[in-house]
């Protein structure tokens, strides 16, 4: 799970807080200060399109405040507007030079493209959050949130990669061996085929053809023995002649 960065932006609030008291005269004028504590009660009471409106109300016409840029930001996070609220605290990384509002600025950048499902960009966000604070305890973890995250979702894409192909070589398998068949079926049989053929035709004689030649053996044998009848007929006329 991420954490929230309410904690930490509610003492970065105060820092700010601190830091502007004594720039208020010289840096905002009264409506500018009225938009920004309004704001603040629109984002408590978890109005956050009303806080984002009189966030901007206050740097109207001018370049925004490292304050109102972060203060935008925080308000499009919390209407799940990522990417919109990604590029506020990119803007409040080049707003001020203090190493630890820079880190916050990361490390809510790196918050909003986790939310965004740009895991690597996070990863690298959070990073530069801890090179400017290695004590932001809430950066180390969604650090190793997000690279634990990138290693599952790079195993799973792999997983699906080489199941896809599997399926891929599968099909083209079927695909070859219908073709051949289709291309067995289509030619004329070939030298060897057609050897086999006649090699079967010598071997063997097909039902009709054998019962002809019985038919005929048959018939044969009939006019033999009628043959043998007419000459033993033949003989015994003789022999009765001759005892006449």
């Amino acid at each position: 799970m991420i954490l929230s960065f309410d904690t930490y932006k509610n003492r970065l609030r105060l820092i700010f807080s601190l830091c502007f008291a004594i720039l208020a005269v010289t840096s905002f004028s009264q409506p500018e200060k009225k938009y920004i504590r309004k704001g603040n009660r629109e984002y408590e009471k978890g109005k956050y399109p009303q806080s984002e409106i009189l966030y901007r109300k206050a740097g109207d016409g001018k370049v925004n405040s490292p304050e109102v840029t972060f203060n935008i930001g925080d308000a499009l996070y919390k209407q799940k507007k990522f990417e919109d609220a990604g590029k506020q605290f990119v803007d409040n990384t080049t707003q001020t030079v203090d190493a630890e509002k820079q880190s916050a600025g990361y490390y809510n950048l790196g918050n909003s493209l986790l939310q965004a499902d740009k895991l690597k960009e996070s990863i690298e966000a959070y990073k530069n959050s801890l090179k400017l604070n290695p004590s932001n305890n809430m950066a180390k973890y969604n650090l190793g949130y997000a690279q634990n995250l990138l290693k599952k979702q790079e195993q799973q894409q792999q997983q699906q990669q080489q199941q896809q192909n599997q399926k891929n070589d599968q099909q083209q398998d079927n695909k070859n061996q219908n073709d051949q068949q289709q291309k067995d079926k289509n030619q004329p049989p070939d030298k060897q085929q057609q050897q086999d053929q006649q090699q079967q035709l010598e071997q063997g004689i097909s039902k009709e053809d054998a019962e002809r030649l019985l038919n005929a053996l048959a018939n044969d044998e009939k006019k033999v023995q009628e043959k043998v009848k007419r000459e033993k007929a033949a003989r015994t006329r003789t022999r009765t002649l001759k005892n006449w």
